[in-house]
């Protein structure tokens, strides 16, 4: 790599790690913040959910964005727009305006992940371009389990409000970095922005996820629950339907046509969603039942970080070579066994007999997919 190039995958990597890194930091914290703010395990998952809604529902149309308006100037406005939010986080008096402050953090993160990884790819080609997503991706991949450890630390030394403090400090250098790039490339002024299927979308997740989780509180019968919960889902077939005959749509259903695609997709949504689940009961259980600090739940969880930033660069590079098929059936196979050996926890929560031996098998099973 040269210089210019060492300088784009460092800015990709700090742009998209402090929007990963939101998603995950925030798990330890979860106790104190209702301790604090009230609201129960609805607040919590909350917490979590209104920012990933965000995030999930518009990063496809961010890349849209990304076309019209240029990805550094995206960038840019990404990060800006991460550091206010992360601080209107801090300054949150109750839950629901910190619920959305979250949302709009996970807007401003959506700009960030696309415009980063379409960096990588504008300035890579062939086994270079591999290595590349490999280090980007590890680095990204890291930042869903190195969040727990700095939370437990910040939430343990300091209050809840410090993990999105936490934030303006590497946005402050990703935008002097970003500073330091090259020209801005051309921008693609034909792009077009799928308005329709951006609302639609992020409605319809939005309140399909509303009676998940308020149900336990309303009931299913309870028409608050029920009416959103098939409205959610007919907005969701309606976004399919709009996506499949829109002329820009931000999700061309024809992709999924390339079985590569598909299934890469599917082992993707696989395998984040045994990180994201894990993550959060893990450091929720070992510290209502176990009785451990934020701190030491954030440690639990330090072995796929070392087995990430060990392998996934080398992996990233040896599927450049050899194809990404055998590594993508054997690592969600690997990660699957990591879950499976936990089946033996209870409350006594020995982490080295019960959970160590499966967080392990699935930190190499996230590394190799």
């Amino acid at each position: 790599m040269n210089k210019q190039q060492r300088l784009v995958v460092l800015i990709a990597i700090l742009a998209s790690f402090v929007s990963f890194l939101d998603g995950s930091i925030i798990t330890v914290a979860l106790p104190s913040i209702s301790k604090d703010l009230g609201g129960g395990l609805a607040l919590q998952q909350w917490v979590v959910d209104s920012y990933l809604i965000t995030l999930g529902s518009l990063i496809l149309v961010a890349g849209s964005v990304s076309d019209l308006f240029g990805r550094k100037n995206v960038i840019k406005a990404g990060l800006i727009g991460f550091g206010v939010t992360s601080i209107l986080c801090a300054l949150a008096p109750n839950g629901s305006l910190l619920i959305i402050a979250r949302a709009l953090q996970g807007i401003a993160g959506a700009l960030l992940v696309p415009s980063s990884l379409a960096l990588i790819i504008s300035t890579f080609t062939g086994r270079q371009q591999g290595k590349a997503i490999g280090t980007w991706t590890a680095w990204t991949g890291v930042a869903f389990i190195v969040g727990p450890l700095a939370g437990g630390i910040l939430v343990d030394i300091a209050s809840w409000q410090w993990i999105f403090l936490l934030n303006v400090l590497p946005i402050g250098v990703t935008l002097w970095l970003l500073s330091k790039l090259g020209p801005e490339e051309r921008q693609k002024r034909d792009a077009a922005l799928d308005v329709r299927g951006a609302c639609t979308g992020a409605i319809g997740l939005g309140a399909t996820v509303f009676a998940l989780i308020e149900q336990g509180h309303y009931g299913w019968s309870h028409p608050l629950i029920y009416g959103t919960f098939l409205s959610g889902l007919a907005l969701l077939a309606y976004f399919l339907r709009y996506e499949k005959h829109s002329t820009n749509p931000m999700l061309p259903l024809s992709l999924f046509q390339a079985r590569n695609f598909s299934v890469g997709n599917i082992a993707t949504v696989a395998i984040y969603a045994g990180l994201s689940v894990a993550t959060f009961l893990i450091t929720i259980f070992v510290q209502q039942y176990g009785n451990y600090s934020a701190l030491t739940a954030g440690l639990m969880l330090m072995p796929p970080t070392l087995l990430m930033l060990l392998l996934s660069s080398r992996i990233g590079e040896m599927s450049a070579q050899y194809g990404p098929r055998f590594f993508m059936t054997v690592g969600p196979f690997v990660a699957a066994l990591g879950f499976l050996s936990m089946i033996r926890v209870d409350e006594s929560v020995n982490y080295w007999t019960q959970l160590f031996p499966g967080i392990f098998l699935f930190g190499l099973g996230l590394a190799i997919t």
